[in-house]
């Protein structure tokens, strides 16, 4: 077996030349050795369970304009829309029916939501529902804030780092933002005491193999309890309308090397994934993916939260979005769940 190939399976750890060494020269072969042993690691942890999280996407507006996103700022043609608290709050009441004990409220860095907003929602979901994970991904924002809400009741934060290079992250943000305010986040809301979610997309403009070595060492030496990697999907109001999307098997690599770093994490089989292929979030599965995001919003708003085009299940009821998943995992021999799936500390 290939000497880097053993060293990541034995030690859970790579430099970052071995990583880029890994990812320009791997075969196909090695490739499955990679897929067998993160599948091995994923069931060791959490067995052949899925973990389902009720998605509620509850404003499309933003503040920022990176250059990669359907929903930044500078986008006039975007169908805006925000939902009301109590929106937000039937979302929560029919996922909880539904049997969803993870609520994700995910938005743009909308400022109509102040701290006091975001308080209330999360205290009344908190008091509401007690026994649920609370799961927030709304941006960037400063410590004091994150605090107030891990205060209210949540209890895990998803931001994704997007990339670990500095000079690659000035090439898709705007130069308001900042890779290292982007980093001090993540960075606070470890010392916080989240449960935190970091992850970056595949292929996307710019992006060279050894950006992708700096992701997986990050990874690697930050321990996120989730990360979410998905590929890279051009929308058409952005710069990008014409790059390519990114490679559907690179994707499913990175699943498996970022399962065999981090055994325990919780790792996504995303809507990116199944946007570029018909089964790709079963194919994420079955190269250690253990977390699937049915969506709990309204559907007359899913098809305005487009990050990136052609995004699938825009159209289905709550209900039909967690059968359909069901049924899709059972017939590769997992089981959907729905519990809080919290992260194992086993490694």
């Amino acid at each position: 077996m290939n000497k880097i190939i053993s060293k990541l399976i034995d030690t859970h750890s790579l430099s970052v030349e071995e990583y880029e060494s890994l990812l320009n020269n791997i075969t196909d072969e090695e490739k499955e050795v990679l897929r067998q042993e993160a599948v091995k690691l994923a069931i060791s942890v959490y067995g052949k369970k899925i973990f389902a999280r009720g998605l509620i996407e509850f404003s499309n507006y933003c503040k920022n304009n990176c250059y990669y996103c359907g929903i930044r700022s500078g986008n006039k043609n975007c169908d805006r829309y925000r939902l009301t608290k109590e929106e937000i709050y039937e979302c929560c009441n029919i996922g909880y029916e539904l049997g969803y004990r993870t609520f994700v409220l995910q938005s743009g860095e909308d400022l109509y939501f102040t701290d006091d907003i975001m308080v209330e929602i999360i205290s009344h979901i908190r008091n509401k529902f007690p026994d649920c994970a609370i799961t927030i991904s709304i941006g960037e924002k400063e410590k004091d804030t994150y605090k107030k809400y891990f205060d209210a009741g949540a209890n895990r934060y998803l931001l994704r780092h997007e990339t670990a290079n500095k000079e690659h992250y000035e090439k898709i943000h705007p130069k308001e933002m900042s890779y290292e305010h982007r980093m001090k986040c993540l960075q606070d809301l470890r010392d916080i005491g989240y449960q935190v979610g970091a992850g970056f997309m595949v292929e996307c403009p710019y992006q060279t193999n050894l950006d992708i070595a700096h992701d997986l060492k990050f990874i690697e030496e930050f321990k996120p309890e989730m990360c979410g990697i998905g590929p890279f999907i051009p929308h058409k109001d952005t710069i990008f309308k014409n790059e390519k999307a990114g490679s559907f098997d690179k994707t499913l690599l990175l699943l498996s090397i970022v399962r065999i770093i981090r055994p325990n994490v919780l790792l996504p089989a995303t809507t990116a994934l199944g946007t570029i292929n018909p089964l790709g979030r079963e194919k994420g599965v079955e190269h250690g993916a253990n977390v699937v995001m049915p969506n709990l919003s309204p559907t007359e708003v899913r098809s305005k939260y487009l990050l990136y085009d052609n995004k699938i299940c825009t159209g289905d009821e709550a209900a039909e979005c967690k059968n359909c998943m069901s049924q899709r995992m059972k017939k590769i021999g997992y089981d959907l769940v729905i519990d809080r799936g919290d992260c194992i500390l086993k490694y």
